[in-house]
Order: C-alpha cells, then structure tokens, then sequence
C-alpha cells in the first residue's frame, strides 16, 4: 500500500528531527547581523522598503514589520488577538464521503496532526502543536507570507488496514527576511549575504499566502510615532515653567553667583538670571487651544485596530447605535476566513503530500478542517435579529432554531422568555 514517491527517494521522509536549512551557523550569522530598522524611520526609508518588498526584496520590509509589531502596543495587542482567536479554535479531520479509504485516510491524519511539533527556526525553545502551528500561519495576514520547513518524521503503524508506517513532522516556523521574490515565488536564501535564493523544494515547505495588512499598518505606525514623538518634545520644553532671577548684585560679584545657584537648584530647564532693569521679552510657543498630536495618534490606532479586527467600536458606536453589531459581524467574517486560509492550505500543501507517500496517488479523501466559532456566528445572528426587530422589520420564525443550532422546544418542556 505505501509507495515509493520522489520526495521519498530524495530522503524528505526519514527520522531526522535536524533543519537542513536552519543550523546553528546558519542562525547565528543572522543574529549578528540584525540591526533595530525603526531607529532612524522616516516616510522617505518606509517608502524604500516598501517598493522593495513588492520587487521581491523581502528582507527590509519583514524586519520592519517584525520590530513595529512587537514594539507598538496597540499593534502588538490586534495583532495577538487575531493570531490567538484562530488558534482557539477546535479543529477535525474530516472524511469527504463513508469510503474505506477515506476512514483510512482519516485515521492517518488523525495520528499525524496529534504528534505534529511547531516551533521556531530562531527560537528553539518555543514549541507546540496545532495551536502553534496556527498562529504562526496566521503571521500571513500581517506581512503576506508565512513559511514552515517542514521535517518529515517515520513512526511504526498502528497495524489493520492502516500503512506499515506512519508520518507526522516537525513544523520549524521561518522568519520572511530568510527568503526573496525576485521572480515571483519565495526561495530560500542560502546565507545571510545571499542574493539569489534557492527553490523551495515539494513537499519541504508549508507556505501560507495572506492579506499583507503590514503594509497598512506600517504607514500608521510612521504616522503614529511621528506626532508621538513631536508631542515628546513639546512636553519637554513646555511642560514645565522657567525660572526668571532678577538681582542687583553685579555680573561676577559673589551676590550675582549666589544668585545663580539659587536659580539653578529650582530644577527648571529655562533658567535666567539678569540685573534688575534688564528686560527679556519671551516667546510663547504653546499651542492655546487642543494640541494636534492626540487626535492623529487616536486615528492611527484605531485604523491598526480596524485592519486587524474588523469594524472599530469606538468609531461606528458614535452613529446609530450599531458599532457592536457591525464589530461583531467582520470578527465573524474575519475568523471564519482565517479557518478557511488554514484548513485549505493545510489540505494542499500537507494532507495531499500524506496521502500520496502512505497510500500512493490515491486522491485525498480525508482533510483537516479548523472549525470556526458556531458561539460568535450566532451571536452576530442574534444582533442582527435584534437591530431588525428594533426597526419594526417582519422577522420570520419559520426555520429559526436550526439556523441559532438550538433544538426545538417539545410538548411540556420547560421555556423561558424575556419580557420587553
């Protein structure tokens, strides 16, 4: 039943749990040559990086993303939540028709995704399961790509019908500056000065295709951080009074540098010390009215929080009331999107390659499937209902309890209803 593929005969199924790709060497060199690209960000260097990634030059771009989503707090927060709302969720192996092949296949997916190991090619000492494995796919909604190495592992079979072995992997998550677009799919640079990159073998890779929101997201974080950081300086400088000293000591005397002292020890960054009859006409450069800083730094947050998690409440609840209803509707569409993404690259990409090394070309008949959250559907649902009701819309009860997935009440059983 187990046949010989390509990928075999090249050695991608064996025992070994080492990267080829990711050695010590290999991610030490890159440590050394890391460099914080948020230093000295400006709209002119974002632009470059920008332009570039699109060109296939993907590594400046990707440290940028990496150090804004990690450092921007309101970023770093989205972007967590999005990731972990994915991997919260149950997921199956689901048989397409009642074959015996298709249970077959089943029980081998079964064993596979249940001792799967995801960690992570820089980072060895993060390691999980599926819920890792997801997360880290779901780095492809912020920056487009998310790519796995992917070490095939053999174990002896649970005997029956099922293969003489079975298969599960080692999922090593690598960061996107490892690899370049130039001519159209990723490839793999070989060192950290490489220029041309090397094809991703079958079989060898998980690459997981997403929306990009980073690019988005890393103009509001410039946009974000440069009235931040000119709100800084205002504080500074005015956020504090000066210290004006008159005397009638003269200059040099040892009245005028008692003086002196006396004005410095009040801590002020302004300080002046003059005889009397000098006069210093001051310039104010306080802003009288609400300073401009706080209500962009408010939108760029919001316009992150908006990419990442759907409608943004604060904004829409200011309209009709219906910011909490819409919100939950595109975190609705938003998670069962994200399932989707995962399950059909993992049908792809993993269940297909399984199926073929254990059971030959035999098509697929089983796959994984993350289930999306049935609790938030009927919940927008629900909210939906209600904003209908309140507009004095006719709502249909005919075939309401199937679509909430709630039993219909029988004869004599204990209900309950809220009164208005």
């Amino acid at each position: 039943m187990t046949s010989t593929t390509s990928a075999a005969r090249n050695g991608h199924f064996g025992t070994a749990t080492e990267s080829p790709h990711f050695t010590r060497e290999r991610v030490a060199a890159d440590r050394r040559l890391r460099f914080n690209p948020i230093r000295h960000l400006s709209p002119e260097s974002l632009a470059r990086a920008l332009d570039a990634f699109h060109l296939g030059y993907l590594r400046p771009a990707a440290l940028l993303w990496e150090a804004m989503e990690r450092r921007d707090d309101v970023l770093q927060g989205v972007a967590a939540k999005r990731k972990k709302a994915a991997a919260r969720l149950d997921w199956e192996i689901l048989a397409y028709d009642d074959s015996p092949a298709a249970q077959r296949h089943r029980r081998v997916l079964e064993y596979f995704y249940n001792n799967l190991t995801a960690t992570h090619a820089c980072e060895p000492h993060q390691r999980g399961g599926v819920a890792l494995l997801i997360r880290q796919m779901l780095d492809a909604v912020g920056k487009k790509y998310a790519v796995h190495e992917i070490v095939w592992q053999r174990s002896p079979s649970g005997g029956g019908d099922l293969p003489h072995t079975q298969l599960t992997a080692t999922f090593r998550f690598a960061p996107l500056w490892f690899f370049e677009a130039r001519s159209g799919p990723l490839r793999f640079l070989p060192d950290e000065l490489a220029y041309e990159g090397v094809d991703l073998a079958p079989g060898q890779w998980l690459v997981t295709a997403g929306d990009g929101l980073m690019e988005s997201c890393s103009i509001a974080f410039l946009f974000k951080h440069l009235p931040l950081r000119d709100w800084l300086v205002y504080c500074e400088r005015n956020g504090m009074p000066g210290v004006r000293g008159v005397t009638e000591a003269a200059p040099g005397s040892p009245e005028w540098d008692a003086a002196r002292e006396a004005v410095r020890d009040f801590g002020a960054e302004f300080q002046a010390l003059m005889s009397r009859g000098t006069e210093i006409t001051p310039v104010d450069l306080s802003t009288k009215g609400e300073l401009p800083y706080a209500p962009l730094v408010e939108r760029m947050d919001r316009a992150m929080a908006a990419l990442w998690r759907g409608a943004d409440l604060s904004t829409l609840s200011k309209g009709a009331g219906l910011g909490a209803s819409l919100q939950a509707e595109e975190s609705v569409l938003l998670q069962q999107d994200d399932a989707a993404m995962v399950s059909e690259t993992l049908n792809a990409q993993v269940d297909a390659v399984i199926v073929r090394e254990l059971f030959g070309n035999e098509r697929p008949r089983a796959g994984f499937r993350l289930k999306s959250d049935n609790d938030a559907a009927r919940l927008a649902h629900i909210e939906l209902l209600e904003r209908l009701a309140k507009l004095g819309v006719p709502v249909p009860t005919d075939g309401l309890h199937e679509r909430l997935g709630l039993p219909l009440p029988t004869s004599g059983a204990a209900t309950f209803s809220v009164n208005s």
